[in-house]
């Protein structure tokens, strides 16, 4: 089974290469590294970081140098940190992993993008109402297409084995800006339809698939009003894949599509250059429909499903995986992300168990979330379960 620790290109700089790749191996005892490339904004606690415990990470920010060639013209361009100052993590990563054997895998947020979204509000998703989701990208808009196929080829420079494509998909209302405010109970259908991307390309899809995209951004607008006018409203269930006589399903179908034929692009870009792309899923079978995850499709599409087995017990873990296979994944196309951390894990017998599942199971790669986030002693609770 393949091993690797998800991490920041901040905690390589910070610590040193030496203590870094040193943990990695001596500690946690894994094969490989999945360093963020393109990351969103955050506010982390860094228990053993030596120069500071909590840190800001920028909105949409790059953690390896783009090649001014590959961007000319483009208006969607990765932005480097301002942490990383005149340095190449990456660069830097790869050349360390290379000497010491270790895989290297480019984890690569692209559709959650604050940076890019609030300076091209035209590429980001767009409600029934027509109003922007500036801390997104659309998947369906050919310029965000064109940035994310640039990316793939731009980490392939760094002789990366692969690429770690999280949000490659459309995201719902919640979790995208810090400070969001629902100071009324909206409901979690009111939220959902908040969600879905209704701007000219996405209808554009949906027409080109047989969908009269503005007959259901018009049932979606008026199911919307009523719902928001009303708290006995908000919170009644509805049916909405009879939304519109059928066709809000149809529409969302057409959202799926947008994301599959995205993955396999990318996976095929890819693939010519010598690297796999593992298609991040986070939310689980049956959660993402709104997202325009198609999980047949996309097992399909990418070489790979990766998916949190974030669980308090082994057969928690083996539930989660197990869920998939009913969706069309099998166990031996995916990689599983497990948190070894007192939240999940009571040490490292529990651990153990949780990786002699995914290996009894057939699933060929384990990752662990995440290096600068957790205490050193878990590192060790990695080694002493993978020797185990």
């Amino acid at each position: 089974m393949e091993s690797s620790v998800l991490a920041f290109a901040t905690d390589l700089l910070d610590e040193g290469a030496d203590a870094f790749f040193g943990n990695l191996t001596d500690r946690a005892g894994v094969g490989g590294v999945t360093l963020a490339s393109v990351y969103h904004a955050a506010r982390d606690v860094f228990p053993h970081n030596p120069h500071r415990v909590v840190r800001y990470l920028e909105p949409g920010a790059a953690y390896f140098r783009p090649d001014p060639a590959h961007w000319t013209g483009r208006r969607l361009r990765p932005t480097p940190s301002t942490a990383i100052g005149d340095r190449d993590p990456f660069a830097e990563a790869a050349a360390e992993a290379r000497r010491r054997g270790l895989k290297l895998h480019a984890w690569t947020v692209f559709c959650h993008n604050d940076r890019l979204g609030f300076e091209h509000p035209d590429c980001a998703p767009a409600n029934a109402f027509g109003d922007r989701r500036l801390t997104d990208l659309c998947p369906a808009h050919p310029e965000v297409r064109a940035y994310a196929a640039t990316l793939v080829a731009e980490l392939a420079r760094y002789g990366v084995d692969a690429i770690r494509a999280e949000s490659l998909h459309f995201h719902g209302l919640r979790h995208g800006y810090h400070h969001e405010r629902y100071f009324e109970e909206l409901g979690p259908v009111a939220e959902a339809l908040l969600g879905v991307c209704f701007c000219t390309h996405c209808r554009a899809a949906a027409d080109r698939a047989g969908v009269p995209a503005e007959e259901v951004a018009a049932a979606v607008r008026t199911e919307l009003r009523r719902r928001l006018a009303d708290d006995a409203a908000a919170g009644a269930p509805a049916a909405l894949d009879e939304l519109a006589g059928g066709a809000f399903a149809a529409y969302v179908d057409a959202s799926a599509a947008t994301v599959s034929s995205l993955a396999a692009e990318l996976t095929e870009q890819a693939r010519r250059h010598g690297m796999r792309l593992s298609f991040m899923d986070g939310a689980g079978p049956g959660r993402g429909w709104l997202a325009g995850i198609d999980l047949p499709a996309l097992a399909a599409a990418a070489d790979q499903i990766e998916t949190l087995g974030y669980a308090k017990t082994p057969e928690a873990v083996r539930e989660k995986v197990a869920a998939f296979a009913l969706h069309g994944v099998r166990p031996q196309e995916m990689a599983v992300i497990l948190r070894p951390m007192a939240m999940d894990c009571d040490g490292p017998a529990d651990l153990a168990a949780k990786i002699a599942v995914l290996r009894e199971l057939g699933v060929p790669e384990v990752e662990f979330y995440h290096y600068g986030l957790m205490r050193l002693s878990s590192l060790d609770r990695i080694g002493a379960a993978l020797a185990g």
